[in-house]
């Protein structure tokens, strides 16, 4: 228990403790790693420049360096393209489309193009609930179901979205594509959104209400379109995250939104955001390195497969445990940084496909994500609604079905190509 010990403090610093103050805001996740990283160094055996050797190793290599690369590059992105308007006129693109009487697959399907688009479901919600519960005041429609069907459809891009802090560390902590990785997980939960598209439509039909949305400028759209597209393609993640930010400036400076120095100032700040993330990265990976020294890995595996014997049994186990991280955390990004280099161990143990366990942790995360009551995407939504958070989660259908999705995937083998 020695070897896990510093995993134990960080879940009593954090778990424990946001639970007796009743906020799991109240315990920052970078202060309570840091408490626990430093207590690891104490677990292991040598003079103490051996030691931090050793969490050095972890914290800084190469896997590491490279995914924290990209989330500079994302954050830089993401909020120059915010500050130039790129958020609001990708909400009007997709709103402008939406037929009177498919108002709900409409939202929903806006929800899902938004955070593909941007990358982050916090930032979807926060655009589109205001939208959504004037609407459902509109048209008697219940506040609670068209809340939970925008926060669902979120995670939809989520978990698929080429610049998610998700899918950047599920792909990096496995050694797989984001292309490759991308689609795995289109086969796996295209269908719930179809599904749920159907059923928002005949839930839908009755209604005759519209939405209105300011005027679409499709040069503001085009940076996350040109992302999307050359990340489908294959292209370098950090060259189309380059490529990117440079149209956000050509486009920005271009349309008067700011000159260069605002758009420098804007991608600071986007840089600056990701400073948690990016000390929350740091500081679990050279923890783990130091769990991983004392032997602390291999125990956690051999507990989850001690009664494994195949393929699928490991698939379920990465899922299973993602799934109990990112409960006592409440972030699903932060869940897949601390059982990513467990889940590779376990998928090199059973010959599970990197491209295959990337999706798993993912979409895990994502499932458990979706459903906490306490986590920072329905927190959000409550809060801009005015509704209680237990009264979404009754209506987050997305997530609850890309959970079962998930086990079935497992349990049938599929995509067949990558199982």
């Amino acid at each position: 228990m020695k070897a896990l010990s510093p995993l134990i403090v960080f879940l009593v610093l954090y778990l424990v403790t946001s639970i007796v103050a009743q906020d799991f805001y109240k315990v920052p996740i970078a202060v309570a790693f840091l408490v626990s990283s430093v207590y690891s160094l104490l677990t292991v055996k040598g003079t103490m420049n051996e030691r931090i050797n050793i969490f050095a190793k972890g914290a800084g290599n190469p896997t590491m360096v490279l995914m924290l690369a990209i989330f500079i590059l994302a954050g830089a992105f993401a909020a120059a393209a915010k500050t130039m308007g790129a958020v609001d006129a990708t909400v009007n693109l997709a709103l402008n489309y939406l037929p009177e009487q498919a108002i709900l697959p409409g939202i929903f399907l806006a929800s899902c193009f938004i955070s593909l688009s941007i990358g982050t479901s916090c930032g979807t919600i926060a655009a589109l609930t205001p939208l959504a519960v004037g609407i459902a005041q509109q048209s008697g429609i219940s506040i609670p179901m068209m809340v939970g069907l925008v926060v669902g459809g979120t995670y939809f891009g989520d978990n698929l979205s080429f610049i998610s802090d998700t899918t950047i560390v599920a792909t990096q902590t496995q050694g797989c594509n984001m292309k490759d990785k991308f689609h795995v997980n289109i086969r796996i939960v295209a269908p719930v959104a179809l599904l749920m598209l159907v059923v928002y439509f005949f839930l839908g039909t009755s209604l005759n209400t519209s939405a209105e949305v300011g005027e679409v400028n499709f040069w503001l759209v085009l940076p996350y379109l040109a992302v999307v597209i050359l990340a489908v393609c294959g292209i370098n993640v950090l060259l189309t995250l380059t490529i990117g930010i440079i149209l956000t400036g050509i486009i920005g400076i271009s349309h008067g939104t700011y000159d260069l120095f605002g758009w420098f100032s804007a991608m600071n700040e986007g840089m600056m955001g990701m400073s948690e993330l990016i000390i929350v990265t740091i500081l679990a990976g050279g923890m783990l390195e130091i769990i991983r020294h004392n032997g602390g890995i291999n125990l956690i595996i051999k507990a989850l497969t001690r009664n494994i014997n195949g393929t699928r049994g490991g698939e379920m186990s990465i899922a299973v445990l993602t799934c109990l991280v990112n409960i006592c955390t409440a972030n699903n990004t932060v869940a897949i940084i601390t059982t990513g280099p467990i889940a590779k161990d376990v998928a090199k143990r059973f010959g599970i496909d990197p491209r295959k366990s990337a999706s798993i942790l993912d979409t895990a995360s994502c499932f458990t994500q979706g459903l906490l009551p306490y986590g920072a995407q329905v927190l959000i939504a409550a809060g801009l609604s005015g509704l209680n958070p237990i009264a979404i989660i009754p209506h987050l259908f997305y997530p609850m079905l890309i959970g079962i999705a998930l086990v079935l995937a497992i349990l049938f083998r599929y995509p067949r190509k990558y199982s």
